[in-house]
């Protein structure tokens, strides 16, 4: 190979100016262009922190040679092409900068939307880089883009101004210095010097990040190799063959261990110990996070970055609120790394003795954990639980559950983790410590109903081994023995057959988790085999009764309508697209009851009681509305003011909120207790309104009174005696009288 090729860098700017004028090409054999947003978003920050990002390989082509190879230009390019090189490594780095610099207004591959970066100017002088490189893929990022001032006040720097070229980046860096400097003066002419001072601090950090950027898009070097015009086409082919076979993956862990031998610590030694006790998950990254649990725990960070302050005696720099800085050190020797370690993998391992847990969360196998990425959060945000006082740790477990469901059907996990890691951690702590509600809880409420549970086909995905760990949970009961099958002895079974579907229009759902449950081998294979249901069922119940087997079925989530469906003779494509309909509608009203109202760890009993209490305060908010004729003003002030400072708390927390929906008086009253609608109820200028159906306000108290005390008792998971409950079943049974639900 030799004088065949050339070792060669170039500036930021120049590769960006290259890619700007169509230089670089890609050869038809590679692969498309496949990285996800956060891919594009972590390159863009391994660039602007100054990290070596790899060398390319690149072939100076000749016009043949792009002829041969059908070469085309990078995804998104749409200018005019003057192509002077083949892409042989490198064309994902490549065109993720192309996607990032010039914003072209195209979606990232398999995406509907447009995806935009940005970085975050006050968190990238802050140093909080896992909160400094953004993107944006709704209409607010097109927004923003237009609007520069928009851009200075929200501290976000468009990626897209670099790839303009000109001087549209020192332009940018002048009007945001300017803009915050102008704020100063305001400020100070107000004399608001505490705002003045921020602005000042904006201002200064303006001019450090201008002549950062400067530095990067000037100085920044990325290697590459060029090959020599007239190499022969079939050895640039196995060239490319070769870097795609042989690569050596080295990861943060051996990077890690590396820097601790000198320090006589063997960490490889450590892992193969504990590497038994988390056996349990089959990934290759159980080293690593290990490590991200250890930073977690110290830091509230876990990106590679940070786990480099988990060395011993490596010092960290830490910036004050002030704006100063300081120094330090999260291990102060080999010693504390020991017992830090040991921590970590404690919790891990405690981490998955409760998700396998078939009463607790219900991932009996590795196979149907929802995630595996989610364990470091998992682990971190258990261990803080745990570290409460213990008259507080029975409610922080229920909302670190109510986060794991939250998280599993939103698809939180499925792709970069770490800063949704570090970030969960610290709003658990938030939720724990201020009683503080993450977003996330509220967009679980809103997006569980849109699920489309028949697309969940894939064993594997989170959503589709969330329904199977809520089967788990729910004790569905072998079909045939009618027992709780043993765990380890379950099979993942097709309720109508999957060689039933073949040849119907039927055959691409047919293994969707909504046909789709756990029984036991034996049963799966040997009693029902590839049977419909209408075959076996009759069987059943003329053994065990028809009750018994609906009830069985119940336990999987089949309802009565479900059921009825199963025993259709002859069973055809549309029977079957009634059953799905309905187990569809049936888990999402499980995921409802058991998950977003958290009914989950009740008793069934007692479930049932809430559910009843809770039709009883939605008759009692419909009556208060009608009676006040829609019009919350009519409202007691002292009801009137909770209502509105808890509808502000919830506006704070989520943005999104339906303002149109909680102006009404019905959708205020969906943040008034049960006590707050007594009051109102009783409140004597509209008492009148109410009297001829409540009879008297003394018997009106008491049943409140009845009903409050059973729904404490189940709402904050207390004992509920017999007395209580029976009184309460009685204040519901008035209830539901008066009211005529």
């Amino acid at each position: 190979m030799r004088d065949v090729q050339k070792p060669d860098h170039a500036g930021l700017n120049t590769i960006i100016g290259r890619l700007r004028e169509g230089r670089y090409e890609i050869p038809d054999f590679q692969r498309e262009f496949e990285w996800q947003p956060w891919d594009i978003q972590a390159l863009m920050r391994s660039i602007f922190l100054d990290y070596y990002i790899g060398s390319l390989l690149l072939w100076k082509g000749k016009s043949e040679n792009f002829d041969a190879l059908a070469c085309e230009p990078l995804y998104g390019f749409r200018g005019q092409r003057d192509p002077t090189h083949i892409v042989l490594d490198g064309q994902q780095r490549l065109t993720a900068m192309h996607y990032a610099f010039m914003a072209p207004e195209v979606p990232v591959p398999g995406r509907k939307n447009r995806f935009l970066y940005f970085i975050r100017v006050d968190k990238f002088m802050d140093e909080v880089y896992d909160e400094a490189f953004e993107y944006h893929w709704t209409r607010r990022g097109e927004k923003l883009l237009a609007d520069r001032e928009a851009q200075f006040d929200s501290h976000r720097f468009p990626l897209a101004v670099v790839g303009q070229g000109g001087w549209e980046l020192p332009n940018w860096v002048q009007g945001y210095e300017a803009y915050w400097r102008k704020k100063e003066a305001v400020s100070l002419e107000a004399g608001r010097e505490d705002d003045a001072t921020v602005a000042a601090r904006n201002a200064e950090n303006a001019k450090q990040f201008g002549e950062h950027l400067k530095g990067i898009t000037e100085q920044y070097q990325i290697a590459f190799i060029e090959l020599d015009r007239d190499l022969e086409l079939d050895k640039v082919c196995d060239i490319f063959t070769q870097i795609n076979s042989r690569g050596i993956r080295l990861d943060v862990f051996d990077l890690i261990n590396a820097l601790l031998k000198p320090k006589g610590l063997q960490l490889k030694h450590m892992w193969r110990e504990a590497k038994e006790r988390l056996a349990f998950v089959e990934t290759e990254r159980m080293n690593v996070y290990i490590l991200q649990v250890m930073s977690i725990l110290r830091q509230a960070y876990c990106s590679p970055k940070y786990l480099y302050y988990l060395l011993p005696g490596q010092e960290k720099k830490v910036r004050e609120p002030d704006g100063s800085l300081r120094k330090e050190v999260l291990v102060r020797d080999i010693a504390a790394f020991e017992r830090v370690w040991h921590e970590a993998v404690d919790a891990l391992e405690d981490a998955i003795k409760r998700l396998r847990h078939p009463q607790e969360y219900g991932a009996i196998s590795a196979q149907y954990l929802p995630y595996v990425s989610i364990l470091p959060a998992f682990a971190a945000i258990q261990a803080a639980a745990r570290a409460l006082p213990p008259s507080r740790q029975l409610e922080a477990q229920r909302k670190l559950r109510h986060w794991y469901w939250a998280s599993v059907f939103t698809n939180r996990y499925s792709g970069s983790v770490e800063s949704t890691t570090a970030r969960d951690y610290l709003d658990l702590k938030a939720w724990f410590e201020e009683d503080v509600e993450p977003a996330l809880i509220s967009e679980f409420k809103a997006r569980f109903r849109s699920l489309e549970l028949r697309r969940e086909t894939r064993r594997g995905t989170s959503v589709y081994n969330g329904i199977f760990n809520l089967l788990v949970l729910r004790g569905a009961r072998d079909w045939m023995t009618g027992n709780v099958p043993q765990y380890d002895d379950l099979d993942d079974h097709h309720i109508v057959p999957k060689s039933w579907a073949r040849g119907r229009k039927v055959e691409t759902s047919i293994d969707s988790i909504l046909n789709r449950t756990p029984l036991t081998a034996d049963t799966n294979r040997n009693v029902i085999g590839d049977r419909l249901p209408n075959a076996y069922l009759p069987e059943l119940i003329a053994q065990n009764g028809e009750a018994t087997v609906r009830a069985t079925l119940e336990s999987h989530f089949i309802s009565p309508a479900a059921f009825d469906v199963l025993l259709r003779d002859p069973f055809e494509p549309e029977d079957y697209e009634a059953f799905v309909a309905e187990r569809q509608r049936t888990l999402q009203e499980a995921i409802e009851d058991l998950l977003v109202k958290e009914r989950l760890d009740l008793p069934p009993q007692l479930r049932e009681l809430d559910a009843e209490i809770e039709t009883v305060e939605l008759a009692l908010r419909g009556l208060v509305s009608e009676a006040l004729s829609g019009d919350p003003d009519q409202l007691p002030p002292h009801v009137k003011q909770k209502i509105d400072d808890r509808l502000a708390t919830a506006a704070k927390r989520n943005p999104a909120l339906d303002a149109d929906h909680y102006a009404t008086l019905s959708g205020r009253l969906e943040f008034a207790d049960l006590r707050e609608l007594q009051d109102t109820i009783a409140n004597k200028a509209l008492w009148s309104r109410f009297d001829s159906r409540f009879s008297t306000k003394e018997l009106l108290a008491q049943r409140f009174n009845q009903l409050a005390e059973l729904r404490n008792g189940i709402r904050h998971s207390r004992t509920v005696d017999e007395v209580t409950r029976k009184e309460g079943e009685a204040a519901l049974a008035w209830f539901r009288e008066v009211l005529g639900t």
